[in-house]
């Protein structure tokens, strides 16, 4: 019998969670255009730029995207109870040329209009808002699209620069999942779902009971972006740790393991750091055989 080739699947999620609407939009350009024709009737509202820089074709995102995402983060704060709100992070895809500060509002029908505050992190939250959702409202940045990209974030108060709780993760996971959906033709949501034979994705990555399609489950691990390139990223819990799968700014976690309690610990060494030794110095490299992350007891400090 021929064997399944599982890369395609998780190429498809990946690209689909990364990019968006983007990444599904082209196999359906013709109907999208036949729906656009069909709603000659209804008038199409004109989004006006931030007026900082009178922009043309800006950086926007559905309001009905955030809601989704601030809908997952109550749904599931059990996973980092003391996390306050939901924010996001802007995350630079290229280098920002414009000179004037980045602003963002939200804009929506009947000259509805919402500013929304951005700190010297470039985090930021977005309100709730019936107003904003009457007014079919969208996130709009005053940067040309592809320039940033928006991502959630959940942080639980009084953890160091560059220690990350496990749970944290799992919640914005869900939020980015829960985002993904809502932005996503549907039928892509179906189809992912009936690919992985479950409606949790999250729970897709780094599942150890998954053993269909060559282990496929066990070998994805879900990507988070840090602030800087890192050297590398090693999950703590208790006595155990686990060297991650690094690539530049990009580390790699098991979020669907139930074998790692929300309260284990992901410590990142960046790229820039003084070379102190391995967070983790008897754990040994993720193997690309497996794609495992090698575990020992914990024994570095």
């Amino acid at each position: 019998m021929r064997r399944l080739d599982a890369r395609p699947v998780a190429l498809m999620l990946g690209a689909l969670l990364l990019c968006g609407a983007s990444a599904a939009s082209a196999g359906t350009a013709a109907a999208a255009a036949d729906t656009v024709a069909a709603a000659g009737a209804k008038p199409t509202r004109e989004l006006e730029p931030v007026h900082v820089n009178a922009m043309r074709n800006p950086e926007v995102r559905k309001y009905k995207v955030i809601l989704a995402g601030l809908d997952a983060f109550e749904r599931h704060h059990g996973l980092a109870p003391a996390a306050e709100r939901l924010r996001f992070r802007l995350v630079a895809r290229k280098k920002d040329e414009a000179a004037e500060p980045l602003a963002a509002r939200l804009v929506g029908d009947g000259g509805f209009r919402l500013p929304v505050a951005i700190d010297a992190g470039l985090r930021f939250t977005v309100p709730r808002s019936e107003a904003a959702e009457d007014a079919d409202s969208e996130l709009e940045l005053n940067r040309k699209r592809r320039v940033y990209r928006t991502e959630p974030e959940v942080r639980t108060p009084g953890l160091a620069e560059g220690r990350r709780r496990l749970g944290d993760l799992r919640l914005e996971c869900k939020v980015t999942i829960a985002m993904a959906k809502a932005e996503i033709p549907a039928f892509w949501v179906l189809t992912i779902n009936t690919l992985l034979l479950r409606t949790d994705w999250c729970g897709f990555f780094g599942d150890p009971d998954d053993f269909r399609w060559e282990s496929a489950s066990r070998k994805a691990h879900f990507p988070f972006f840090a602030e800087r390139p890192l050297r590398e990223a090693v999950l703590v819990d208790g006595n155990r740790s686990a060297r991650l799968e690094v690539n530049g700014e990009t580390f790699h976690v098991p979020v669907g393991n139930a074998g790692w309690s929300d309260d284990a610990v992901i410590e990142l060494r960046y790229a820039d750091q003084a070379d102190a030794g391995s967070v983790a110095t008897a754990t040994g490299p993720r193997t690309a055989a497996t794609g495992t992350a090698g575990e020992t007891p914990r024994t570095a400090p």
